[in-house]
């Protein structure tokens, strides 16, 4: 059996989810290979979405905002003669390559380009394998409106409805989360994460830039250093350099530890008392898997902001705003303990820690 994972360069959740899912189905003796799609199509192509989506998203965010609208909006029923379509029929020929060499069984795509992809080699018989779509957001790309996938694994049962409506059939939908590391499936206490990390044993607030560094975080650090409340600061800066090197700088009146890129962040959470951070899915999942309270910051227009919205709309999130910034949002987690109850209940409700487990069982049922 061979399960072959397509992802796409343009942040780091696509390919993330890809490798996570791709471990543990090695775990139970399927053979996997992880192929960055547009970058094995073509490396210059992959190199150019990469870095436009990492520019557009950290220097021009509204302008990415207007154009996620934009393709959300767009006439529905002039799709298949539009520049992206065309460019899905015209890029997916180099993929053949790929499954000829491969031979998978089963096919999981972890970006909707991708899945576009995939789409139309089944659609003109080249590829007759087993296809699955991973929405790595709390919300539908529009773009997966140009994918017919065999089934699309999504964050949650209550996203179905959006999904009916971009033309996906129910029937295809599986509901099981977002697949994240089995390890945020596990928790420690506090004390004995904070332990671990080599940090003081006091009320934590965690506080995440993503992968790729964004948000004003600095901003976000000064405004609750500020505070009178007890409590430290954990600041995880991930692969943004220039970021740790100005907040290592920082002078602080609380401690503050100032980390880069980890591979730990299950310890870094099970250490926190809530997650300050920007609402991207897999950030999200894992945080939900640890019952954190989530404090969301700058979030990116475009899906980052339906992301908000859902969490907003279900109870599972506070969010900063010019009228309700950050230290507020702090006091009241701190002070307001019913609340804090309330945002862990909400997260029981809405977590699925075993999604990747339960993708790959369902996988397993499919090949047989």
């Amino acid at each position: 059996m061979r399960v072959l994972l397509l992802t796409v360069t343009a942040g780091h959740g696509h390919t993330q989810a890809a490798n996570v899912v791709m471990d543990y189905l090695k775990r139970l003796n399927i053979e996997c290979s992880v192929l960055d799609t547009l970058d094995y199509i073509n490396p210059i192509l992959g190199e150019s979405v990469d870095k436009g989506y990492l520019y557009s998203t950290r220097y021009t965010p509204n302008v990415y905002g207007r154009l996620y609208d934009m393709v959300d909006n767009r006439d529905k029923t002039e799709s298949r003669f539009s520049i992206p379509h065309i460019m899905y029929r015209v890029f997916s020929k180099k993929l053949v390559i790929a499954l000829e060499q491969f031979k998978p069984d089963l096919v999981i795509c972890t970006h909707n380009f991708a899945a576009a992809f995939i789409s139309y080699l089944q659609e003109n018989g080249v590829y007759n394998g087993i296809s699955i779509g991973i929405v790595t957001d709390f919300t539908i790309h529009p773009f997966w409106e140009e994918t017919d996938l065999d089934y699309y694994v999504t964050a949650n049962e209550l996203l179905n409805w959006q999904a009916v409506k971009k033309g996906i059939d129910v029937e295809k939908i599986w509901p099981i989360g977002i697949p994240i590391h089995t390890k945020f499936a596990n928790k420690i206490s506090p004390s004995k994460a904070r332990q671990t990390l080599g940090v003081e044993d006091s009320p934590t607030v965690l506080v995440m830039s993503g992968s790729m560094g964004h948000g004003d975080i600095e901003s976000a650090i000064e405004e609750m250093d500020s505070m009178d409340i007890d409590f430290q600061i954990i600041s995880v800066c991930g692969s943004n350099k220039h970021l740790k090197k100005k907040i290592d700088k920082m002078v602080t009146k609380k401690r503050l530890y100032n980390f880069g890129f980890v591979d730990n962040i299950d310890v870094f959470m099970d250490a926190a008392h809530c997650i300050v951070t920007k609402p991207g899915g897999l950030t999200i999942s894992e945080s939900l898997a640890k019952g954190l309270p989530i404090v969301i910051i700058d979030p990116i227009p475009g899906q980052e902001e339906r992301n908000a919205e859902f969490l907003l709309n279900n109870g599972l999130a506070l969010m900063v705003s010019e009228t309700f910034p950050i230290d507020e949002a702090m006091y009241l987690l701190m002070v307001n303990e019913d609340r804090v109850k309330t945002l862990g209940r909400m997260a029981e409700v809405f977590a699925k820690p075993n999604a990747t487990v339960d993708l790959s069982h369902r996988i397993m049922e499919l090949l047989g």
